[in-house]
């Protein structure tokens, strides 16, 4: 039988990692509570160029990009995260407050796999979450 600590090593490096870029403090620390609570490790960015050096960096099993961002926006983040090789086949969801006409498909245009808007429905961001990551 294993000692517990091997154990709980092995689960935890079994654990998702995900990329939440989001620069409000609030809406990041509930998100991330929530995510950790269903087993993801969650990593953190706080605005869009943070978000394309994480992405390298973390190499992440998803982003979850908040799409209003300061110095860079989540839309041109996500460009360069897609049009980077090393990158490139992270999977993407937009994450907006703005449920405008039109955001969903330039969230899509941008390279984003899926979109949800804020505040968020925690159960269908993990359906969504949970597809992309198992596709």
């Amino acid at each position: 039988m294993e000692p517990r600590s091997l154990m709980v090593m092995r689960e935890e490096a079994q654990m998702p990692k995900v990329l939440l870029v989001e620069d409000n403090e609030m809406n990041r620390d509930m998100l991330s509570r929530r995510l950790q609570r269903k087993g993801y490790d969650v990593v953190f960015a706080v605005d869009g160029n943070a978000a394309v050096s994480m992405a390298r960096i973390e190499k992440p099993a998803l982003i979850l990009m908040d799409m209003s961002l300061p110095v860079m926006d989540g839309w041109e983040a996500t460009r360069q995260i897609k049009s980077n090789p090393d990158t490139q086949t992270i999977p993407v969801i937009a994450l907006t407050a703005h449920a405008m006409a039109g955001d969903q498909e330039k969230a899509l245009a941008a390279g984003c796999e899926d979109y949800d808007t804020k505040p968020v429905d925690f159960p269908r961001l993990l359906g969504k979450m949970e597809e992309l990551i198992s596709a």
